[in-house]
């Protein structure tokens, strides 16, 4: 039975993809935060020698948005804990077992701000920027071993983690977007499910899902 473990699986994009994942021949690992705590590689690393994955969704993520001269250190450092070290730890502790089977997939979920970063966003931004860069860096590494690495940018999502984004701002991501409209978690699982399964040649890159365009 093949396997997939989705990070921040308790967050409105990790759920539905789980769910669109779910199939006979599939066991889903959807552990939430609290369950694996992608800043801590000791769990991650057992985590994974437990629950070995065919395909890994680095979908855990954070924001501490803020002016740049008012951003904390702090608060740089947790963004990037989870946002980058988290999913690169995730992917480091995947690798091993996708390669003794000589197969795997991994899938990072980047966004829109990483190529067109909105002002006071930086930290966020740039911890996505990175995860662009870590899948070329990765799917070179290990395509000789059969292993993809994709990114996905899912554009903006009406979820838990912007319901505090004000009406005026999301009027103006909106308008920003040629179709005058958002996709939903829903809509972006689905297109993660077909990257899995209908398109096995396809690595290293970076799929933009929304209709703005930098």
């Amino acid at each position: 039975m093949n396997q997939a473990v989705i990070t921040g699986g308790n967050g409105s994009l990790g759920r539905a993809i789980a769910a669109a994942l779910e199939s006979p021949d599939w066991k889903i690992h959807a552990p939430s935060s609290t369950e694996l705590d992608v800043r801590d590689e000791g769990r991650i690393s057992r985590f994974f020698q437990q629950n070995p994955a065919d395909l890994l969704v680095c979908a855990a993520g954070i924001t501490r948005d803020a002016p740049l001269a008012r951003l904390s250190e702090q608060a740089w450092d947790e963004v990037f804990a989870v946002n980058f070290k988290g999913a690169l730890a995730c992917a480091r502790a995947a690798l091993p077992a996708m390669i003794r089977k000589k197969s795997g997939h991994i899938i990072f979920i980047s966004s829109f701000s990483a190529i067109h970063p909105p002002i006071g966003q930086i930290a966020y931004a740039a911890s996505k920027a990175a995860l662009l860069e870590l899948t070329e860096d990765l799917a070179r590494s290990f395509g000789p071993k059969n292993i993809r690495v994709n990114a996905i940018l899912p554009g903006f999502l009406e979820t838990k983690m912007t319901a505090e984004v004000t009406d005026k701002r999301q009027k103006k991501i909106r308008e920003d977007h040629v179709l005058g409209r958002f996709n939903t978690p829903d809509q972006v699982a689905k297109f993660i499910r077909h990257l899995h399964h209908d398109l096995p040649h396809t690595s290293g890159q970076h799929f933009q899902l929304d209709s703005r365009i930098a």
